[in-house]
Formats: C-alpha cells, structure tokens, sequence
C-alpha cells in the first residue's frame, strides 16, 4: 500500500539564479533604506536652516502656530467642518445624478436629439470655464434677489453652486468613459432585443464605471477643498469661523487649524483613490511584458 509521504513531490529548491536575484533584492531593499534616511536627514537640516534658524521664525510662529490659539478655536472651526461635511455629502450625490444625466445627453445619436446635445454641450462648456468663485455669486446673490425662491440658508446656495460646477466636469469624465466602451459592446446589446435605456444600464455604465473610478475620486478630493468657498455667501463654515476667530485674536493660526482639518478630510479618500488606481493598473498589466 501506498504511504501519503511516498506521493507527496519532493521540494522544489530554488535555483542558483533565483537565489542571487533574491540577494540583489536584498542588497537594493537595503540600499533604498539607507538613501531614504538620508534624504530625509539632508530635507530636515535644510528646513532647519532656511525656515526654523531664520530671523522672523519665533514671530511667524506665534503668528501662524500657536497651540493656545488653535486651543481656543477649536471649537467654532470643528462646527464650521461639519457643515462643509454637509455641503460635501449633499453637493456629491448632486454631481452624481446631474452629471450622469448631463453626459448622457451627450451621448445620444440622432438627428432628433441634437437640441439635447446642444444643450449638455452648452452646459460642460458654460460651466467649465467659469471660475467656481464666479458661480458662487451669481448664485447664491443673483438668484436669492429674483424674489422668486424661499429664504434659505446660504449654504444651500454654496451646495447649488457646486453642484452646478462640478457636473460639468465629471459629466466629460463620464463621457470619456462611456465612449471608451467598445461599440460591438452596444451592438451585441441591442441584438439580443435590449433598449438603449437597458443597454446603457447593464452594459455600458458599469464598464464605464470602472475605466473611471479614479478619475470621479480624483474630482471628489478637488471638491472636498473647494466647499470650504462657501464661506464667500456668509455660511459659517470651518473658513468663516477661522476668520471670525482670526478677526478676534489678530492672529492666523485659525486659519492654519482649518487647513489642516480639510487636509485630514481629504487624506483618506486621497490614499483611497492611489489605492484603486493602483490596483487597477496592475489588473490591467496582468499576462503583459513591463
């Protein structure tokens, strides 16, 4: 009878070759390390040299960092962050949905449609070349002084304008994703009996989807910085609440608290997006010579 351990292949040991490729990875591992400690130290001496050892260093730090001021503006400027947080969450399903609409517009074929396209194309372009700060004023004061909409809060006005902003930019971002679909992809849809709409649905927007995923984060990051020009309406956002605490102290550290609390906001999703990007490229050079 025979035993498991007599079936069982014996180990396979690496070769000479692969034995020295590893030791060169090795020695290269080390190599990078020591190079990157390094630089680091040589960046660190130089920052100590031309900023911290400067003249107007200790004014610039009690200007801009001082840890009692950041204390006591705290509070306000973290208020002010969960409303830009509100403007953020409400402005992207917006642009989701606007944009979505915007670029399949676009995307229609047929002399029929062309009033449409005009339109979505009129509108990507409109609102792709005008500042967001332009937009925001015509917004939030032209529209408010027709006398025909409800008093609301100036923030909805900043989210309108940001909605209205950035649909023309992710609209073009889900064109380019739609086009890249190959054309057979819609004919063999449509051959089996299923309507543009379904086609569009099942088959193009989630290969669309993934060809832009980065893409769309790369456009949220940007409009995770941009709510903060709300402030410019009167809302009281982490920027309004800076300057009105600046205002009270004569000093900018609030404006440097803000800052950073967009920039811990933004962290995440930007990690996030380098993440995907960089999985998908490797998905993409899966079976290919690099």
């Amino acid at each position: 009878m025979t035993t498991t351990a007599a079936l069982t292949p014996p180990a396979r040991l690496p070769s000479t070759v692969e034995l020295e490729r590893r030791a060169f990875r090795r020695r290269q591992t080390g190599r990078s390390v020591l190079l990157g400690f390094a630089s680091t130290l040589v960046f660190a001496v130089l920052v100590w040299m031309f900023v911290v050892n400067t003249p107007g260093w200790t004014q610039v730090q009690q200007t801009f960092f001082d840890p009692a001021v950041a204390l006591k503006a705290w509070p306000r400027v973290f208020d002010g962050l969960l409303l830009n947080i509100r403007v953020l969450l409400f402005s992207a399903v917006g642009v989701l949905i606007v944009s979505l609409l915007i670029a399949t517009l676009r995307t229609l074929r047929g002399p029929v449609f062309f009033p449409l396209r005009a339109l979505a194309t009129g509108y990507t372009d409109l609102f792709r070349g005008m500042p967001l700060i332009i937009v925001l004023y015509l917004v939030g004061f032209g529209l408010p002084g027709l006398d025909v909409f409800p008093k609301v809060p100036s923030a909805v006005w900043g989210t309108v304008a940001l909605i209205l902003t950035y649909s023309a930019y992710v609209a073009e971002v889900w064109r380019a994703g739609i086009e890249a679909v190959h054309p057979s992809q819609v004919l063999a849809a449509r051959s089996l009996g299923l309507s543009h709409g379904k086609t569009m649905v099942k088959i193009v927007l989630p290969q669309a989807l993934r060809k832009v995923t980065p893409a769309l984060m790369n456009d949220f990051v940007a409009m995770q910085k941009d709510v903060g020009l709300i402030s410019i309406l009167g809302a009281v956002d982490a920027v309004r609440a800076a300057q009105i605490e600046t205002a009270a102290t004569f000093n900018f550290t609030p404006y440097v608290l803000a800052g950073l609390l967009f920039v811990l906001l933004a962290l995440p999703m930007i990690r996030l997006t380098d993440w995907v990007t960089a999985r998908m490229r490797r998905r993409e050079q899966i079976g290919g010579v690099v």
